[in-house]
């Protein structure tokens, strides 16, 4: 048992893949929707590619979304709506206006004006006034008869009974108040009643949105979504014939059916068996491709995990938006892929997880050539736009891009289909814009992620690379010296990794941070004694070696305590390798040859360079500092100290764990000989004639 947890913990990096690309693959399952879908590809304008068509069953043709959209339109505006009599108004209104009429006879005011009142009962007048108002009724405005002819009608409903009328046969407030003043007025009420009655106006027909939401429904389902049938063993198209709008049509039909019937419960196990192996062989090309060309992302679980995640969420929002609502599927971002993945790594990582995503994505929609012609341009333009990250405001110039590509592919597809731009539809554009927008949350996203998967991007090394950071601007303040030699080292590093083509902005913005653990002693340090008097005199050599060394595990405290992110830190962990402190490492050896000298106390923890960049790094500042003791800056003596300086690190195996080659090392060599000449105005001598 101990043996079999043994050998699993010896392969829990391999079990961690098998189980992350498991899963990948089971979640893309769960999200794939339970279809068919049809094996030809068509467009519209352009000839049937595949051999003759043949009915295989009797189907029904359906009408164009555009026909069917104006015969349910044409039939709405013969569509009523439903009006209720609400009889409550009325009872209610009658009482308000029996207690106003009897407090303004009870009033001061009212016992005069009641004397001079000519009508025998103005109650009973006013009561029988309100009642015809209301037996005609009072009309709600909506906008569903606003601005209406007189002539237009409406259904009333009153106790589950309901007819036609004429608006014009209703009082609306307005109206009803005007026929008051006028049957008031011949009677010679006064204005306080008046009042009183034209308070007591309400609406008593209320708009009955349930019935009439029930009747437009009823008229829109009684209308045929087809027309016409294909046959069974009828020929639907030939090889070579183009396809026209009504042979589309029938192709649209016939594959609407298919997938139908395919989506049925007793093909769902083939269904399934037949997304595995699309998934499964797609996922298995991109392990080919990360073994092949990215073996440095593919044995990293975290970066692994990152990218399989993002192809997931793309996916999974492409299945939700196709199963709620097709239409907005141009409204995702699908861009936001290529321009998050790009940032974090090269072009061609971007590149190949975007074709990953838009393949397993074209599974699902349909038109999937259209789809991953436009999806694909625009991906690659975003890759382009963002190929020399360096400034936030390149996200508003990517989204531009990706708003003309849309649009463009849209027209050029829409001309190659149709001849024309007659039947161009705007909200087209809408969406691309949308999409376009969307793309803009890549730098929120892009936040998450370096925070979730511990890793950098180039805008927050611009940021860590200024020199009034906190912590570069402590260092100039603390140990002025070692400010001063990072900025050396910075410079040199960065032309070299260069030349050989490496992350320059990664290699400077390591370099200045890579000797911050020199801050907490800096005296102890020879770039920052300011006098003769040298501390290192008072300790033992191993002391003296103790400190020296202890800069690196400092300067990583102090880089974790400020946050700083790994792959910086990585350079302060092997700036120095494996090496021994030298110098006090021989003045030990020669002054006690008779005392046992440990290795340990004069070697620097580890490890040794494992990247171009912090091997570079290594041989830069290893020059930079041992060029400032040159007496005599010559082009000879440079020369020298870098082969030798070198050449030392690679007899210790200190790039081994590299990918540099010799041929790196060399040019290396040549252009920090080039830099350290024109730092110290070193002139080559011409040969005299």
């Amino acid at each position: 048992m101990d043996k079999f947890l043994n050998k699993l913990r010896d392969q829990y990096d391999l079990i961690g893949k098998i189980f992350l690309f498991v899963l990948m693959i089971a979640l893309l399952l769960a999200i794939f929707p339970r279809e068919g879908k049809f094996r030809y590809e068509y467009q519209k304008g352009k000839p049937w590619q595949h051999y003759d068509l043949i009915a295989q069953s009797d189907v029904a043709i359906l009408k164009p979304e555009a026909e069917l959209q104006a015969e349910i339109n044409e039939a709405l505006l013969a569509a009523r709506p439903y009006f209720r009599r609400d009889h409550s108004v009325v009872s209610v209104q009658t009482n308000n206006l029996i207690n106003a009429f009897n407090k303004l006879r009870e009033s001061e005011k009212g016992r005069g004006m009641f004397q001079n009142i000519q009508h025998s009962d103005p109650l009973l007048f006013m009561l029988r006034l309100l009642d015809s108002v209301y037996a005609t009724g009072v009309i709600g405005l909506t906008t569903e008869i606003e601005n209406r002819p007189s002539d237009y009608e409406i259904f009333e409903t009153d106790n589950n009974t309901a007819f036609r009328k004429r608006v014009s046969g209703y009082f609306t407030i307005k109206s009803a108040a005007q026929f008051i003043e006028r049957k008031t007025d011949e009677a010679g009420l006064p204005q306080p009643l008046r009042e009183i009655l034209l308070s007591s106006l309400r609406q008593n027909l209320i708009f009955d949105a349930e019935n009439t939401k029930r009747a437009r429904d009823l008229i829109v389902n009684e209308i045929s979504t087809t027309r016409g049938m294909i046959q069974s063993g009828e020929r639907v198209i030939s090889r070579g014939e183009l396809i026209n709008a009504e042979k589309f049509q029938i192709l649209e039909s016939i594959r609407l059916d298919y997938q139908a019937k395919l989506g049925d419960g007793f093909q769902y196990e083939k269904i399934l068996l037949g997304q595995f192996i699309l998934i499964g062989l797609t996922v298995i090309v991109f392990i080919l491709f990360m073994l092949s060309f990215r073996r440095d992302i593919f044995i990293d679980n975290k970066r692994l995990l990152m990218l399989l995640l993002i192809i997931v969420i793309m996916v999974y929002a492409a299945a939700s938006t196709m199963k709620h609502n097709p239409g907005l599927l141009q409204l995702l971002p699908f861009c936001l892929v290529p321009i998050v993945v790009r940032v974090f790594y090269d072009t061609r990582i971007a590149f190949f997880v975007h074709v990953i995503t838009l393949i397993l994505t074209a599974f699902m929609v349909p038109s999937g050539f259209q789809f991953l012609f436009q999806q694909l341009v625009a991906g690659i333009i975003a890759i382009i736009s963002v190929a020399e990250f360096r400034r936030r405001s390149q996200f508003f110039l990517t989204a531009l891009a990706i708003f003309a590509t849309y649009s463009l592919v849209y027209t050029g597809m829409l001309l190659i289909q149709d001849g024309s731009i007659e039947n161009i539809n705007y909200q087209m554009f809408v969406l691309y814009l949308g999409s376009a927008a969307f793309t803009l949350l890549a730098y929120p996203i892009i936040f998450v992620f370096e925070k979730l998967f511990s890793q950098v991007t180039d805008v927050t090394l611009m940021e860590l690379s200024d020199t009034n950071s906190p912590l570069l601007r402590q260092l100039s303040l603390y140990a002025p010296g070692t400010f001063q030699h990072s900025m050396q080292v910075a410079n040199l590093a960065e032309a070299a990794i260069y030349e050989i083509g490496g992350n320059t902005l990664l290699v400077r913005t390591g370099a200045l941070y890579h000797d911050i653990g020199k801050m907490e002693m800096p005296m102890y340090f020879i770039e920052n004694q300011l006098s003769e008097m040298n501390p290192h005199d008072e300790l033992s050599y191993e002391e003296s070696a103790r400190i020296i060394i202890s800069h690196v595990i400092k300067g990583i405290e102090k880089a974790k305590k400020h946050k700083l992110p790994e792959v910086l830190i990585d350079f302060i962990r092997t700036h120095h390798g494996t090496r021994m402190a030298e110098y006090f490492y021989n003045k030990q050896r020669i002054e006690f040859p008779e005392s046992e000298i440990r290795d340990k106390d004069f070697r620097y923890p580890g490890p040794a360079p494992f990247s171009k960049e912090t091997s570079v790094l290594m041989m830069a500042d290893s020059v930079e500092a041992a060029s400032r003791s040159i007496k005599s800056h010559t082009a000879d003596s440079i020369s020298n100290l870098v082969e030798n300086i070198i050449d030392k690190q690679i007899e210790m195996k200190q790039f081994v764990n590299s990918d540099l080659t010799l041929k790196d090392i060399t040019r290396i060599k040549k252009v920090l000989k080039k830099k350290l000449m024109s730092i110290y105005h070193v002139r080559i001598e011409y040969p005299a004639l």
